[in-house]
């Protein structure tokens, strides 16, 4: 009883603390919502929690369109997050494969080699990357931006991946092969199924990631035909205190793709999690 009590009371202690952290970090969410549909003068003139007299979402938009276009912003960050997400979590995917399953060479070693490019900070490969963009006529492309977000995603995937094969069986591959599956057949066939979960959560991770990066946006692109939304909505960051309710308007329309796509994957992401966890 006395152990059943206590256990009780650490219950509820858990979650009142929950529902603080779930109020902090909802806090600033709400300060944006609030402001975003202010006019630039109430805004200006007013407190920040106050709430607003009329509504002035149409007039925030409207400067918005004037400053930058969202729309080609929003279509190339979705073809950088959707394939280089793709192209890259792919590549990590064979690559865990043939580390931890084929026993390839030096599996550990070609393991460190590529996890090795999460210990550098990314700003150590900007320099690089641009003067090697600029050589062979990648810059300012959707094609070398998805290549660079690609190559940017694969050692954390490699880790995340390889982990979930380590926890596989391989009676189920020696099975496999002893009815005639290749190798190729046995990853597509088998561990690719398998591995829905971890897959989705990674993917989810690195679209994230994708969608939210600034500093290769900004570097390796000039053009709108280019240039990921983050980096669209960055050119507003000059702009006078008047004109933060439109900025605030565009953190929130740009934020609606990856809150989406946290609904629709939540279920793959929490057995993405408790899969790679163990």
């Amino acid at each position: 009883m006395i152990q059943a009590k206590h256990a009780g009371i650490g219950n509820w202690i858990i979650n009142i603390i929950l529902i603080l952290l779930a109020i902090i970090w909802i806090f600033p969410f709400l300060y944006v919502i609030v402001n975003a549909v202010k006019s630039s003068i109430e805004y200006s003139t007013g407190n920040f929690w106050d709430i607003p007299k009329s509504f002035s979402v149409a007039e925030n938009w409207e400067y918005l369109k004037q400053q930058i276009q969202l729309g080609s912003g929003f279509i190339n960050s979705l073809i950088y997050g959707a394939l280089g997400g793709i192209l890259g979590i792919t590549m990590a995917a064979l690559a865990a494969y043939a580390i931890q399953t084929l026993k390839i060479k030096r599996g550990l070693l070609w393991f460190f080699i590529i996890y090795s490019g999460t210990i550098f900070p990314f700003q150590v490969y900007l320099i690089p990357i641009f003067k090697a963009y600029n050589k062979v006529g990648l810059y300012d492309t959707r094609v070398g931006m998805i290549l660079v977000y690609a190559a940017l995603i694969i050692p954390f995937s490699v880790f995340v991946l390889r982990n979930f094969l380590m926890g596989i069986s391989k009676e189920m591959l020696e099975s496999a092969r002893m009815d005639g599956a290749s190798d190729f057949r046995i990853f597509r066939k088998i561990y690719m199924p398998m591995a829905r979960a971890p897959l989705a959560a990674v993917f989810l991770f690195q679209f994230t990631w994708i969608w939210s990066d600034l500093l290769f946006g900004m570097t390796l692109t000039k053009s709108e035909s280019a240039r990921p939304v983050m980096t669209a909505v960055s050119l507003l960051g000059g702009s006078t205190i008047q004109k933060v309710p439109p900025i605030l308007l565009a953190a929130i329309i740009v934020s609606i793709p990856t809150i989406v796509l946290f609904i629709l994957s939540h279920k793959n992401l929490e057995k993405g999690f408790i899969v790679t966890s163990k």
